[in-house]
This record gives C-alpha cells, sequence and structure tokens, in this order.
C-alpha cells in the first residue's frame, strides 16, 4: 500500500457495522501530523497510523492541538485490535496495554464498533 489513500477497515467479528472511509497514513510526516489542528471529524472517517513494526512506544500517540476526543484502536500485524481507549482532547500521550502496529483514529461515536480482541481487514477502494 502506498503512504496515503483512503481504504475500508471492516470488524471480521460485527458485520452490521457502518462502514469506515480511513485515511492510510504510512508516512512520517503524516503520522507526526495526524488529526492535529482539524476542526471536526466525521463518525464515517478517520486516520489509520501505520508503524514499521509491533511496538507499544512506537504506537503512542499524544492528543495535543487535537480539539476533540477520538476513539483510539491499536491493532497489531495478526489484525488482531489489542487495546482500544476513548482519547480525550489535548491529553499529553497514551500508550497501547500491548504492541501495535495500527493505530485507528475513528469518532468518539463508533467505541462500539471495535472490542479487544476482534479481527479486522483493511481494504483498498
Amino acid at each position: 500500500m502506498s503512504t496515503f489513500h483512503i481504504i475500508h477497515v471492516h470488524n471480521l467479528d460485527i458485520s452490521s457495522q457502518a462502514l469506515l472511509q480511513i485515511k492510510y497514513c504510512a508516512s512520517f510526516l503524516c503520522r507526526l501530523r495526524g488529526l492535529t489542528f482539524r476542526r471536526e471529524l466525521s463518525p464515517t472517517e478517520g486516520l489509520l497510523l501505520v508503524q514499521k513494526r509491533d511496538s507499544r512506544l512506537d504506537a503512542s500517540i499524544h492528543m495535543l492541538a487535537v480539539s476533540f476526543d477520538l476513539t483510539v484502536i491499536w491493532i497489531d500485524s495478526s489484525m488482531t485490535v489489542v487495546d482500544k481507549v476513548l482519547a480525550k482532547s489535548w491529553h499529553l500521550s497514551y500508550i497501547p496495554q500491548k504492541k501495535a502496529k495500527y493505530i485507528l483514529e475513528i469518532h468518539p461515536d463508533r467505541w462500539d464498533d471495535f472490542n479487544i480482541g476482534n479481527k479486522v481487514k483493511f481494504e483498498d477502494i
């Protein structure tokens, strides 16, 4: 996959999930900017931060200059949800409980769309 494009993220364990169109973000600059300075996020969009490997430290995030709360889902390289948190705006940092390669940042209303242990799939559109 290229460093930036839109993908769909599917939870394979919850079939009634509404569609998510996610910005696939693999470059350093894209990950660094994240959702900072954005005014809002719709319930159908989000950001997938892609790390080079499974790691707790590399998968940590900050919420500085993010003016809204987010549901953050950590996914490991086996495509399993390993942690999730309701990240509060302007909070200094969040670190997953287990190693992760992918960080999915979505609208807080999507909290129930993913649970720890769920399998996910990314699909190019």
